[in-house]
């Protein structure tokens, strides 16, 4: 009976496991998340900055337009508390924005430099402002093309990148709704 008794307990601890393993994020779920978040973040900016474009149709739902929204609110604190970095960021990096290289290159270097010494919120918030910022210089110069281009960079980016960190804290969601609901009761 004893031995019965064990082996439904242990089936029950793994099942339990098992459906907390299954509902942690795959690294594309993550990956497509992220360009998501990228796609609300710039196109809020490029609201803020009165330049029309139109939102995605696959805007986020759900726990993620959350995390979106708490993003926006981080991001916006960290444009106010630094506004010469997050602005005119094209002329900062000394780049033209005509060409895709240059600016998907531009990008992924800034982002490699923001996370050469780890990963932490406050710096993947700091790659967003970056987009945002960077979309806006290229909306407004004309080539609003390059907004797809900044996205697909930023998923590329948090694939190689940041994937197994997200993971580790149980996804986007998890984890900046957690780190937010602390900041906010300091």
């Amino acid at each position: 009976m004893k031995g019965m008794e064990m082996l439904r307990r242990s089936s029950v601890f793994a099942a339990e496991v098992m459906e907390a393993f299954d509902r942690s994020p795959t690294d594309k779920e993550l990956v497509s998340q992220s360009k998501v978040l990228c796609r609300d973040y710039i196109h809020s900016r490029l609201h803020r900055a009165g330049i029309g474009w139109s939102k995605p149709e696959h805007g986020s739902g759900g726990t993620l337009a959350e995390v979106s929204s708490v993003l926006l609110w981080l991001g916006d604190e960290l444009e106010y508390l630094r506004p010469n970095v997050y602005r005119n960021v094209a002329r900062q990096l000394n780049i033209t924005i005509a060409s895709e290289t240059i600016v998907s290159d531009a990008f992924l270097a800034v982002a490699a430099e923001i996370f050469s010494t780890g990963v932490t919120w406050g710096k993947i918030v700091s790659l967003y402002a970056v987009a945002g910022a960077l979309a806006v210089d290229c909306v407004r110069h004309g080539h609003p093309a390059m907004v797809h281009t900044i996205v697909d960079c930023m998923g590329e980016f948090v694939r190689k990148s940041l994937v197994s960190w997200l993971k580790r804290r149980g996804g986007w969601a998890d984890s900046l709704c957690q780190s937010h609901h602390k900041l906010q009761h300091l």
